[in-house]
């Protein structure tokens, strides 16, 4: 399984400009809310994870929130995120870190560290899980209108 990067776009939401100490602070006292609430916690609705990669250029580890579906209801071990970064032309950089390293990629749900194997999905399966997603967060179905890129959908699967 890879994970394939599709091409930029060229128009997209643009992101606003925010100090990267702030940023980061804030990044880690949400996750540090995230893992006392033992992933209770949701955002509008839908419930976060802890996506860990380790930097395409860098080599560092990196920890990012994201919401995610489940993929299939049936198995308990996969779930769905989505490489949307709001619709902006660019994908996040979390999504270049698992296709450079996916096999570096851990996730943290509720009170579980797993190890996971990163594939994004293409076709009409991709299209499917998007439609699925879109049902359960409606908010993703503008992203797909503000930027011209084909925004990945990717499936973690537990090793």
């Amino acid at each position: 399984m890879k994970v394939e990067i599709p091409p930029k776009g060229t128009r997209g939401a643009g992101m606003p400009p925010m100090p990267s100490w702030l940023m980061r602070g804030g990044l880690s006292i949400f996750m540090g809310a995230l893992r006392l609430s033992g992933g209770r916690m949701k955002m509008g609705g839908v419930p976060l994870l802890i996506l860990t990669t380790v930097g395409a250029r860098s080599g560092h580890t990196r920890k990012v929130p994201l919401t995610w579906f489940p993929d299939n209801p049936a198995a308990a071990d996969r779930w769905l995120v989505v490489a949307s970064l709001a619709g902006a032309p660019n994908h996040p950089n979390w999504f270049y870190n698992l296709a450079h390293n996916p096999d570096k990629v851990w996730i943290e749900v509720g009170r579980r560290t797993l190890k996971v194997r990163p594939q994004t999905l293409n076709g009409a399966e991709r299209e499917e899980a998007y439609r699925r997603v879109v049902a359960a967060y409606p908010g993703y179905g503008g992203y797909e209108q503000t930027t011209d890129r084909l925004i990945p959908v990717v499936r973690l699967i537990a090793e």
